[in-house]
């Protein structure tokens, strides 16, 4: 009788127009594909993520005016955890199991994510471009997990590595939120600091909220710092930097992971942060300006949000355009292994942020590491390293 019931619901389904695959896939049906965002709207990272989930709509919306993919309109769920793990977590609860997302773009921060691994990989939900560059965010299994850019790691060792060269570095320090994030920051200093025959100096270590570096700034100079790699908020990093301009110290290059790239920083007014480095897998859109698509782009981001265009929106952009040629490449009978299979194709050269994207095997869209300096209230490259040259 049971069998009966089945197959007559089945029946029932295929009757009004419902493929077997709607039914199957979580998120997807045959007029909708749910995408969801769980990131920092309000908190310490939210200048990396407001302005990354409006120009990610900008993209899904372009999408959808055209028709969707393959019929289907992109429905755009997101939430704010406000640099919070618990709130995170509940969350992506939410998203994946009561919104049912087929995949999450854009989900920031390092420990949050890891929090939320076991819930994507149950349901089979893709974490694609999240806004973090740990290497944790490739960390086996990694089926449904695809980093957009070179990871925080190997940014930090590439620019310890070149100040040491550059700037005759020798002290190497670092100032970090202890977490993750912080974690990955300090080891890439370390391990740097070893493998070029530098010195390991001293560390100092920050709250989230801390907003006082006088006396972590002391300690440093009084070590005799002449690298200091940054792992702290966006607000965190412009006053520990304008801290040590204050204290007089000239003699040490500040340098950060792309989790300092950012146009916030770039933008503080009296040239507090002039002078302050990062590394990063992109290139910063104003200082190209020049090219006619970066302009368009720029200018239309501006025209539909009301807001300047930055580097939140470059990342937004990136993720979400690498989303949709993996949403358009598997094709009408979207799941996620069709999904995984069309992402490990995507391949393309992001003209926004002047990098080659391949997806491939490895799950990681981008391999550049570029090393900017604030210069004139707005990143300029100084210098580029891609691991995949030979």
């Amino acid at each position: 009788m049971r069998n009966v019931v089945g197959k007559s619901i089945l029946a029932l389904a295929l009757a009004a127009g419902m493929g077997s695959t709607a039914w199957a896939t979580q998120g997807v049906s045959d007029t909708e594909i749910v995408i969801g965002s769980n990131g920092d709207l309000s908190g310490v990272f939210a200048a990396f993520n407001v302005g990354a989930i409006k120009a990610a709509q900008m993209v899904f919306d372009e999408v959808n005016a055209k028709g969707g993919i393959e019929g289907r309109k992109i429905r755009f769920v997101v939430e704010d955890h406000g640099y919070s793990v618990p709130k995170a977590v509940q969350n992506f609860n939410k998203l994946i199991n009561s919104d049912q997302v087929f995949a999450m773009i854009l989900n920031l921060g390092t420990p949050h994510n890891i929090a939320g691994f076991p819930l994507m990989q149950a349901k089979e939900v893709a974490n694609v471009g999240p806004l973090t560059a740990a290497r944790q965010m490739l960390e086996e299994p990694i089926t449904y997990k695809y980093s957009g850019f070179s990871s925080y790691y190997d940014q930090i060792r590439a620019a310890v590595k070149y100040l040491a060269k550059e700037k005759g570095g020798k002290e190497v320090c670092a100032m970090s939120i202890p977490n993750e994030f912080g974690e990955e920051i300090v080891a890439a200093a370390k391990d740097e600091a070893q493998a070029s025959g530098l010195t390991w100096a001293t560390e100092t270590t920050h709250k989230p909220d801390e907003q006082d570096f006088v006396g972590s700034i002391q300690k440093l100079k009084e070590a005799g710092c002449d690298i200091v790699a940054t792992a702290l908020g966006v607000r965190q990093t412009i006053v520990a930097y304008g801290t040590s301009k204050k204290l007089g110290w000239a003699d040490v290059s500040f340098v950060g992971s792309s989790a300092g790239f950012n146009t916030a920083v770039a933008k503080v007014p009296g040239g507090v942060t002039e002078g302050y480095y990062a590394a990063a897998g992109w290139v910063d859109f104003e200082d190209r300006l020049d090219v006619p698509e970066v302009k368009a782009w720029a200018e239309a981001y501006t025209k539909a949000t009301g807001n300047p265009t930055d580097t939140a929106a470059q990342l937004g952009y990136s993720a979400a355009i690498t989303l949709v040629k993996a949403l358009e490449g598997a094709g009408k009978d979207l799941t996620s292994d069709s999904f995984r299979k069309a992402m490990e194709a995507v391949k393309y050269q992001d003209t926004i942020n002047d990098v080659p994207i391949d997806v491939g095997p490895d799950h990681q869209g981008g391999n550049l590491i570029v090393i900017s300096k604030i210069d004139g209230g707005k990143w300029v490259e100084v210098t580029r390293i891609d691991p995949t040259a030979k």
